[in-house]
């Protein structure tokens, strides 16, 4: 019997969003944005006992209702992304982010991504509506769109999206939005700037040095929603313990402080050490830790992928995190027996776990120092409101 399977009858369930066929969705040899991390994701889940147990269930997404767009972007901006053609770019889509390098015009990317924008959202559903206990969805986390255009791999903002069709139904939800991925959630950030009852909270690489080049620990919310917006910018080179500092200090006294209903939990897989487009080195023994102290505040949590682009390393911390989501043990059945570069490096395959990763020298100086000053910044200047 596997662990915790006993009490497999009483348990809500617990979603997992997946298509195959979205899985292998193209953006372009050479666009480093790839779905089939989702396939390496479930597929590996498979190998490891962590898809098998029988609470968990495949939701295979459908379409977003294009009625919703509009709670988060506007018609024109829409109207464009609709009626986008391969090869008949104009100067209006480019001005709106369609047809750059980020962000190519290419046959199908309307409808992928209402598919994968009605993936969150049917898992939101879900979880307001308490009947599932956890979600996710490898192929959400668009966190960057934006109301009048698109940017940084992301055309439709399913988190944007979702959280006020959450808000629509049960207008007194709490929820606490956090952004594990490298890059700073700009796109949410905007939506819920005003809105204290959204708690924004991005722990990224600085954008001193990484696009968007936002998220300073002093962009903290306006008005009704001044201290509802977080922002943790790291330094290049930030490794676990640093990182585990930050998350601490700050994150979790705040999290528990707004004591949320549900959690949307970004968990992009771009800031671990081996990530082509960043410049931090976790490993996921940080990512593993950060799930199970979210799920210690609040067990009711969407995650989303984002970002990740070391495939191999991305499906193993997803893994990981679908594995925690669900209180369960992964185990290799055919350890020995199968192998291969799938599953990471040479020397990590047979494992899911990555070997501890230390910076050192002035990079790790620098990055605790920084690190320690954008805490005392929070604490000073947010906590307060918080009453912490």
């Amino acid at each position: 019997m596997r662990p915790l399977e006993q009490d497999a009858v009483d348990r809500d369930p617990t979603i997992f969003v997946y298509s195959d066929e979205m899985s292998w969705f193209d953006f372009g040899a050479d666009h480093p944005f790839k779905p089939e991390r989702a396939a390496k994701t479930y597929d590996l889940c498979t190998r490891y006992g962590v898809m098998n147990h029988p609470w968990m269930k495949i939701l295979e997404p459908e379409a977003l209702p294009i009625d919703l767009l509009p709670l988060f972007h506007e018609p024109g901006y829409l109207r464009l992304l609709q009626e986008a053609r391969e090869n008949q770019v104009t100067p209006e889509m480019i001005a709106h982010g369609l047809g750059t390098l980020d962000n190519p015009i290419i046959s199908g990317i309307y409808e992928w991504s209402l598919l994968a924008a009605g993936g969150t959202l049917g898992a939101m559903d879900a979880l307001v509506k308490e009947e599932a206990a956890a979600a996710f969805n490898p192929l959400g986390g668009f966190h960057h769109a934006m109301p009048d255009h698109a940017e940084g791999f992301c055309y439709i903002n399913d988190i944007a999206i979702a959280i006020r069709y959450a808000l629509g139904m049960t207008p007194d939800l709490r929820i606490a939005f956090i952004d594990l991925d490298a890059h700073h959630a700009n796109g949410v950030q905007h939506a819920f700037y005003k809105d204290p009852r959204v708690f924004v909270i991005s722990l990224h690489e600085t954008g001193k040095t990484l696009y968007p080049w936002s998220g300073y620990e002093n962009e903290t919310g306006e008005g009704d929603g001044r201290g509802f917006t977080i922002n943790f910018p790291l330094e290049p080179g930030t490794d676990d313990e640093v990182y585990d500092f930050a998350f601490q200090e700050t994150i979790l006294p705040l999290v528990r402080s707004f004591s949320p209903d549900l959690i949307v939990a970004e968990i992009g897989a771009d800031a671990l050490v081996s990530d082509p487009l960043t410049h931090l080195k976790l490993t996921n023994n940080s990512y593993q830790r950060a799930v199970k102290e979210i799920m210690a505040v609040c067990p009711r949590i969407l995650a989303l992928g984002g970002g990740g682009y070391d495939l191999y390393r991305t499906a193993r911390c997803w893994t990981l995190a679908w594995s925690i989501l669900n209180r369960v043990a992964p185990e290799d059945e055919f350890a020995g027996l199968v192998g291969g570069m799938m599953f990471g490096p040479e020397k990590e395959v047979g494992s899911l776990y990555d070997h501890p990763y230390h910076t050192g020298g002035e990079v790790k100086e620098k990055a605790f120092k920084e690190a320690r000053r954008v805490a005392a910044y929070i604490q000073k200047e947010i906590f307060p409101i918080h009453g912490i």
